[in-house]
């Protein structure tokens, strides 16, 4: 009997995420484009975007697996903190800049298989930025009060009676995709506007982004956004801007075609909100 118990407890322990499958998360996740400097020859998942908000400028942290400079020393709970809390290591709150008000969504088998990809990465010893913010905006613990308003921790749950291809489309577009990080207008506390979800707005660097409800999309057939998410080219030959062209190249290309229709299904499933 003790044998068995011990074996159940152990089991867990062992076990090993799908590092394959966590590269296609990744990709869904859109972690290269935060987590890789802007410029020629840059290290992958090095660290060091640039995000500019009305708070002050955010940058991406290493995440590859070297000991001082990224996540070597993490073990894979310290992963699933953050992503699911919010939490670094020592407990200290991070900034919402990096979007775990959305990763919190993700589930327990695709986070570990994330955290098997990221373990696989080259190490790199370039040290992450530190942010530049503003008075008062760099104090960690004042996220506390923010997350007591804004933040909900949990995995997404599959809606009961809704078809699984919109429930797939759903967790892509708010858990790994976390397009409403974009997508969806913010208050004066940088918080997402809960009832003008994925309705466009200005982005975090303060340009126009487009109103993903069926508002925004009543004038593409299904076949044409999935071509533009896949190709970066409009029906009518137009191109998006940088910073979607980029989700585009890193992201939206890399995926299934079962999961670009996913997306869009769920998309269409919304209600339509005006711009």
């Amino acid at each position: 009997m003790l044998a068995l118990l011990l074996g159940v407890w152990i089991a867990p322990a062992l076990a090993q995420g799908d590092a394959k499958r966590g590269e296609y998360l990744a990709k869904a996740g859109g972690c290269l484009g935060c987590h890789t400097e802007d410029k020629k020859d840059a290290t992958p998942f090095a660290g060091g975007r640039a995000l500019k908000t009305p708070f002050g400028t955010f940058f991406g942290p290493n995440i590859t697996p070297h000991p001082q400079a990224g996540l070597g020393k993490w073990a894979e709970a310290d992963f699933v903190r953050a992503m699911r809390h919010g939490r670094r290591p020592d407990g200290a709150n991070y900034f919402p800049a990096f979007p775990y008000p959305s990763f919190t969504k993700i589930n327990d088998q695709d986070l570990g298989d994330l955290w098997a990809y990221l373990r696989t990465l080259p190490p790199s010893n370039r040290a992450s930025q530190p942010h530049d913010l503003g008075f008062p905006f760099g104090w960690r613990f004042l996220v506390t009060v923010w997350k007591w308003f804004f933040f909900t921790p949990g995995p997404y749950l599959p809606a009961p009676g809704v078809p699984d291809i919109i429930n797939r489309g759903a967790y892509l577009v708010q858990a790994l995709g976390h397009c409403g990080e974009c997508h969806t207008p913010r208050n004066f506390l940088g918080a997402p506007k809960r009832g003008r979800f994925l309705a466009g707005g200005k982005g975090p660097e303060g340009k126009d982004v487009p109103n993903l409800t069926p508002t925004g999309l009543e004038k593409w057939r299904d076949s044409d956004f999935q071509d533009f998410l896949v190709t970066g080219i409009k029906a009518d030959g137009d191109v998006p801007a940088e910073a979607m062209g980029e989700v585009i190249r890193n992201t939206t290309s890399q995926l299934t075609p079962q999961d670009l229709a996913a997306m869009v299904a769920y998309l269409r499933s919304l209600p339509p909100l005006p711009d």
